[in-house]
């Protein structure tokens, strides 16, 4: 299972959560180079794919391959940031301790050599200014507001040279000018350095403007494509294994059963106005 333009390839994977199978059989290409959106309802398994695609998590069963081989725990290539916020000591650190704390992977207390040191400083603040937060570096995580934090944590991902971004909701309560910054920047990210950026959001609508591809998990299953292809009444009827329907106005998209509006879809589908300004009016 090779192929030198998959930054992503998986065959039958089958993913796992507490004896739980949240993933039944998935089969991916992600091309170098993309920005994929993840999408699915609460429970679909964008978190428990991300953290596989990291490393984290062990597939129960099929194949994945992840930048040309099997997912490293400690892999440096690979940059995630998962939902939940630094909390405990991490929370109390300097922006810039905090991007440092996980260059090469390094353990707390490690003695470094002056040339270490030195490279160590010029990759945080290459990483801090290329999430534009260079502004940051001497504030304590806890005095930052979410949108800065965000760019904080995603520093810290990319404070070594990776070349694959895992984003676990980096919308999820941020203002809709925090939104547009954060999308911009990772459009920046992915043009200079070659990334490729898989994020999962609630609302398609908020990433219209930035992804090349949708990767939508439903009914322990996946789909990837163009969001003609994926975001289609046939196409989503297939995974939710019942009527689905698809509309579109004024730009947005709207998803909802065939027979009725299920209010548990709103938020996810883009139905609140508030976090759907990634327009593609403006982009």
């Amino acid at each position: 299972m090779t192929d030198a333009g998959a930054a992503v390839r998986a065959r039958g994977l089958r993913l796992a959560r507490g004896g739980r199978a949240v993933i039944e059989s998935l089969d991916l290409d992600i091309p170098q180079g993309s920005i994929v959106g993840l999408f699915g309802s609460n429970g679909a398994g964008k978190t428990t794919l991300l953290q596989a695609l990291a490393g984290l998590l062990p597939a129960r069963a099929g194949e994945l391959q992840v930048l040309g081989g099997a997912p490293r725990r400690s892999g440096r290539d690979i940059g995630y940031v998962a939902q939940v916020a630094p909390d405990g000591a991490f929370a109390r650190l300097r922006a810039r301790d905090f991007v440092a704390s996980a260059w090469r992977a390094e353990r707390w207390g490690a003695a470094l050599a002056r040339s270490a040191r030195r490279a160590r400083e010029a990759a945080v603040r290459q990483a801090l200014h290329a999430t534009g937060a260079a502004q940051l570096e001497q504030r304590g995580m806890d005095t930052l507001s979410g949108g800065e934090r965000q760019r904080v944590c995603i520093a810290q991902a990319l404070v070594n040279p990776v070349r694959l971004l895992l984003l676990d909701e980096p919308l999820a309560n941020l203002d809709p000018r925090a939104q547009l910054g954060l999308l911009d920047m990772v459009r920046g990210l992915r043009a200079r350095h070659g990334l490729t950026v898989v994020l999962s959001a609630h609302d398609l609508n908020a990433l219209l403007t930035v992804m090349d591809r949708v990767l939508y998990l439903a009914g322990g299953r996946g789909r990837l494509g163009s969001v003609d292809d994926v975001v289609d009444d046939a196409a989503l009827s297939a995974l939710y294994g019942t009527p689905m329907a698809v509309a579109r106005h004024d730009g947005y998209v709207f998803i909802h059963p065939a027979r009725g509006f299920m209010a548990e879809q709103a938020t996810h589908c883009g139905h609140d106005p508030q976090h759907a300004h990634a327009h593609p009016e403006h982009p």
